[in-house]
């Protein structure tokens, strides 16, 4: 036989590579933009199904992330994630995914929705990276807590859940076995997703003040250094810039106190 099997310790799956004719991927590199950790536990996931020993995770949350241009080889896998806004890939990726340099490096695109569409967005970031060199290999969206989601207007709550992170992994088995049976880049198939061009769906957000701010604030800044965008003055953090807000909620949903809230009548 032209194949050997190859069974993962402590895994429940076996996957199948050709013998002496198989792509080497020296390292994988998990890119996620995650205001509030629901995309960042769904690509984390996807990870750990592909099962690949040397890992890096880059977190273009951080707006210090953003600042630094990612290079990327054949050689080496490339998982993105993203969540949608407005049916989009978030206008605020944009300037940093288009600065990637990819040389033909075999590439998973994800995108994480609360539970409405995920419309163009995973088009749209497939046809980004393949722009930038990638060599798309699979692509998934899964559903995630809505970032307006509370307890009084639930939204995909508590998504996703151990059901949509089993399947996450299960995802990143295949992801293993299309590599392992693979024998390079070049001959790897083409994968089609849903969504439409041009694409619909709004890229800038608007601008709004949502916020409301109650007594129970220490003025502990942790919300400030969970805002993606900076938004927040840490000298003083009742102070909102709502021109570079983007609504995540990560300062809402991060605030140990439970002191910062979405105005009333917002979410519907």
């Amino acid at each position: 036989s032209n194949y050997i099997k190859i069974i993962k310790p402590s895994k429940q799956y076996e996957v199948y590579k050709l013998e002496g004719d198989t792509m080497e991927i020296k390292s994988m590199k998990l890119t996620y933009f995650s205001p509030t950790g629901t995309t960042k536990t769904i690509i984390q996931h996807v990870a750990s199904g592909i099962n690949q020993g040397t890992l890096e995770e880059i977190d273009i949350t951080k707006l210090d992330a953003r600042n630094q241009q990612l290079e990327i080889f054949e050689n080496e896998l490339l998982v993105v994630a993203v969540p949608v806004y407005m049916g989009r890939v978030p206008d605020i990726l944009n300037d940093w995914l288009t600065k990637i340099k990819a040389y033909n490096a075999p590439t998973v695109c994800i995108v994480v929705y609360g539970n409405r569409a995920y419309d163009d967005a995973l088009l749209e970031l497939k046809n980004i990276l393949i722009e930038r060199g990638c060599k798309i290999i699979a692509g998934a969206a899964y559903i995630g807590e809505h970032s307006f989601s509370s307890c009084e207007t639930p939204i995909a709550q508590d998504r996703p859940n151990l059901s949509d992170l089993n399947h996450a992994e299960l995802f990143g088995h295949k992801i293993a076995e299309k590599l392992l049976s693979t024998s390079s880049i070049d001959t790897a198939s083409d994968v089609n997703v849903p969504g439409n061009y041009p694409y619909g769906g709004i890229t800038k957000l608007w601008s709004v003040d949502f916020i409301t701010i109650n007594s129970a604030c220490t003025n502990c800044g942790i919300c400030a250094s969970k805002c993606p965008v900076g938004a927040i003055d840490l000298k003083n953090i009742n102070s909102i810039d709502k021109e570079k807000c983007i609504t995540c909620c990560a300062c809402i949903k991060g605030c140990p106190q439970n002191a910062r809230t979405m105005k009333a009548g917002l979410v519907k």
